[in-house]
């Protein structure tokens, strides 16, 4: 977790990239209509709300992309508390280019922001217990990366990044394959023939399948989907530190501190990337 191998520079750029052709097409007909090729400008990144900020880093690689003689000037980096009417960077250049990132540095901003705010409330809440608070897949098409960059920048972990870096036999792959033990066992028989080394969690409904999962092994972590707290420390209690241990479902603001307090070692929250409202941010010219 955390290791952040996802945000390769190839990668960043990539995004950069494909997000600028999206937005930009063949021209910004309204800059080049209306400013001077050579008009030189400035502007401010200006904070409307309270929160904690995220993409800056980001904004500053996609200024730079655009023309890479923007100077940035940088007063808040990503983490920072901000609160309404804070300045988090000034940029200087042609402006042209700086109205041309303008769209596409707000909208990375404001999100990022906004999942690096409730990630930053949410793990505070839970900072007195051992429990560590997780992102999951729940993300924006194409917009992952970054979604699991504000988590981090907001004081939370990475879940698997993808289908492809950790197996988890959830409830549909347990039905699909007849139970926890032939989901386990074709896992285990799946990695030896093909040689992979992937960790494994295993997603459980209740107390029964938590000794089903017990009595086959082998895994790294059992999820504890949607279980009371009541269950949780039972569940808990059986598994006895054999395996990590992960609270999944029905996590919000009202439940989160009970779930870390039955002694759980993670709560993913699919909340904190699908839903959250962005921070107010906006560049002003000046």
């Amino acid at each position: 977790m955390n290791n952040l191998v996802y945000l390769s520079e190839i990668a960043i750029n990539s995004f950069i990239s494909l997000a600028l052709m999206e937005d930009v097409g063949d021209g910004d007909h309204s800059s080049l209509a209306s400013i001077p090729a050579d008009a030189q400008n400035k502007a401010k990144l200006l904070v409307k709300d309270n929160g904690i900020i995220a993409g800056v880093n980001l904004a500053e690689k996609i200024f730079f992309k655009v023309d890479p003689l923007i100077q940035f000037h940088l007063s808040m980096k990503d983490g920072s508390q901000v609160k309404y009417g804070d300045i988090a960077f000034n940029v200087e250049g042609n402006a042209r280019a700086i109205l041309k990132a303008e769209r596409l540095v707000l909208n990375c901003m404001q999100r990022m922001s906004a999942i690096a705010t409730k990630t930053n409330q949410m793990a505070k809440m839970i900072g007195h217990t051992k429990a560590k608070l997780l992102d999951t897949r729940k993300t924006t098409p194409n917009f992952r990366m970054m979604e699991k960059w504000a988590v981090v920048i907001g004081g939370g972990y990475n879940h698997r990044y993808g289908l492809y870096d950790m197996i988890i036999l959830k409830d549909n792959h347990v039905d699909y394959a007849g139970g926890i033990k032939q989901a386990l066992e074709n896992t285990f028989a799946y990695l030896q023939k093909t040689g992979k080394d992937i960790p494994v969690e295993i997603e459980t409904r209740n107390l029964e399948e938590v000794k089903q999962a017990l009595a086959v092994g082998g895994m790294q972590r059992i999820m504890l989907d949607n279980m009371n707290n009541e269950m949780l420390r039972e569940a808990v209690k059986l598994i006895n530190g054999q395996f990590e241990t992960e609270a999944s479902g029905g996590v919000n603001e009202s439940t989160i501190v009970g779930i870390a307090e039955t002694g759980v070692d993670f709560i993913s929250v699919g909340a904190l990337t699908h839903a959250v409202k962005s921070l107010d941010l906006s560049l002003k010219a000046f």
